[in-house]
């Protein structure tokens, strides 16, 4: 019989990789639905919990830690391991990269803190956790990231937008394949500790080393403009998802990235996607030559 994963945010990005690739990895896929689901009763017989949940920044306060005390309590019931798409606010902007499991997590930010807190209540729990942490999204179809909502919405006219200093080196990871190493570390979950950390490498590039590769993907000439963060600003008081982005601001101008070794000594065998494939993957199919 198949070992079950109930997949919480089957809809969002991370949750509909993570859904495909434990599918294709053979396990029996139960999708939640908030409609009709309650989590405790859908959970029950699950061997995994794929946390895919992540309400907008300016829910997190009041969502966050309330869903964190759910699925933990839905997990310890069923004895199931719970899988979260870590990310970098933990580190804040004074831990020097690369960042590992062992980096102090020094985040002073809200958003940053958040974070910090909701790791922490997994750590404590008891309740077998893999928090599989990486950068930001390239994914294989627009959902609301960075990369397609504001760095190549105007790609086809031949502008890519860079919301930072596009020389500085930044942690990216392509869905597809951090899809793959929750498959492949779920079936692994016995042998790892009770809490698992781990750094998914991903990528490192600045928005400089994209656009290059975007020229040689598309055969077109683009040209590089700098994001304004002016009206995220003045929008500042009246908007408070506006409010957030300016606050996660500086990982556009800090250099990161993550730190590998654990990853690679735990899946060996992992073949991670040509960077180019996944930036053609990443962008509308229209403008791959």
């Amino acid at each position: 019989m198949a070992e079950v994963a109930l997949i919480l945010g089957a809809q969002g990005r991370f949750g509909r990789n993570a859904a495909q690739a434990l599918a294709e990895a053979g396990w029996d896929i139960r999708r939640f639905d908030r409609a009709r689901d309650s989590l405790d009763r859908a959970a029950r017989g699950a061997d995994l919990i794929v946390n895919g949940w992540n309400p907008a920044y300016p829910d997190w306060a009041a969502q966050v830690p309330r869903l964190t005390a759910d699925v933990i309590a839905a997990a310890r019931a069923s004895n199931a391991t719970v899988v979260v798409p870590g990310n970098v606010y933990v580190f804040g902007p004074t831990t020097p990269p690369p960042w590992s499991e062992h980096s102090p997590q020094a985040a002073r930010n809200p958003l940053g803190r958040i974070r910090v807190e909701m790791e922490q209540a997994y750590r404590s729990s008891g309740v077998r956790t893999i928090l599989l942490r990486a950068g930001d999204f390239l994914d294989t179809e627009a959902s609301g990231n960075w990369f397609d909502r504001i760095m190549i919405p105007k790609l086809a006219d031949g502008l890519f937008t860079s919301p930072g200093d596009p020389s500085v080196p930044r942690a990216w990871a392509f869905l597809p394949d951090m899809a793959r190493a929750v498959a492949a570390l779920a079936a692994r979950r016995a042998e790892l500790p009770a809490y698992a950390e781990i750094p998914f490498p991903g990528y490192t590039l600045s928005a400089a080393e994209i656009l290059g590769r975007l020229e040689a993907i598309t055969g077109r000439s683009l040209r590089l403009k700098r994001m304004s963060w002016l009206p995220l600003q003045l929008a500042q008081p009246v908007w408070p998802m506006g409010r957030k982005l300016v606050e996660m601001r500086y990982l556009w101008d800090l250099p990161h990235w993550l730190d590998g070794r654990l990853f690679t000594h735990l899946l060996p065998e992992f073949t991670p996607t040509p960077v180019d494939r996944a930036l053609a993957a990443a962008i509308p199919s229209a403008l791959v030559r």
